[in-house]
């Protein structure tokens, strides 16, 4: 597959399969490049329904010129396992973070996310954070803060007594737990409001249908986690 930045007619073809409904991995094989670069390309620019190919290739090149051109520290600290290509696994994290902020997350946490979902052991200090990421230790404080309290990490103790970062097998059911929980919470905050506006207003209808809409949602996503949770405990295949 060829290497290198993505030209402005490669951007225009992107906008142009984008246009017509075409799946990333589609797009990508027209290309013939990753889908991975694809999807970073489109969502770190406004994304499939914002995505616009001058704007993209101007941002591209003012990113470019702002670039140190010697790698970081973090960049070379990272030792490559299991035969990996480093710039693949590379570029698929920054993918993975873009799609995490994206869906909301703010930046500094998404990629603390990615990092440690990346990580074979799905476990890291907050030292080895710093030196991944290359930043401050209290970035890394305040992001994981904000992923504990999404029920996207956990934090334990090691053999040295210092705190580690973890992305176990229940992370994901945890958080879509506590998600249901909120749906839920915000659904019953809707039906107090029909009494308060009265049952057959307009405001009171819409409150009330907010809230079985909410609740529906809510025991759906609640049934299918707890349905779904033993996929995240499948173990690695030998190879």
């Amino acid at each position: 597959m060829p290497g290198g930045r993505l030209t402005q007619q490669e951007r225009q073809q992107i906008a142009l399969g984008l246009a017509d409904g075409l799946a990333y991995a589609e797009i990508a094989r027209r290309l013939d490049r990753p889908t991975s670069t694809v999807t970073r390309e489109v969502m770190r620019n406004g994304g499939p329904t914002a995505y616009r190919a001058d704007l993209a290739h101007r941002a591209t090149e003012r990113r470019a010129h702002r670039r140190r051109p010697a790698p970081s520290r973090g960049a070379e600290s990272v030792p490559s396992s299991h035969g990996r290509d480093a710039e693949a696994v590379r570029e698929y994290e920054e993918t993975l973070t873009t799609v995490f902020m994206q869906s909301g997350t703010p930046k500094m946490m998404s990629r603390v996310l990615a990092c440690l979902i990346t990580s074979d052991s799905g476990s890291l200090t907050a030292s080895e954070l710093v030196e991944r990421l290359q930043v401050s230790p209290a970035s890394i404080s305040k992001a994981v803060a904000f992923l504990d309290s999404q029920r996207l990490v956990r934090r334990e103790r090691d053999e040295r007594r210092r705190e580690r970062y973890i992305v176990d097998d229940d992370i994901w059911y945890e958080s879509m737990m506590a998600s249901a929980r909120s749906t839920a919470q915000v659904g019953e905050i809707a039906r107090q409001g029909v009494g308060i506006f009265g049952q057959g207003t307009q405001a009171g209808t819409r409150l009330e249908n907010i809230s079985r809409y909410l609740d529906f949602i809510s025991e759906a996503v609640a049934r299918a986690a707890e349905q779904a949770r033993e996929v995240l405990h499948t173990k690695p295949q030998a190879t």
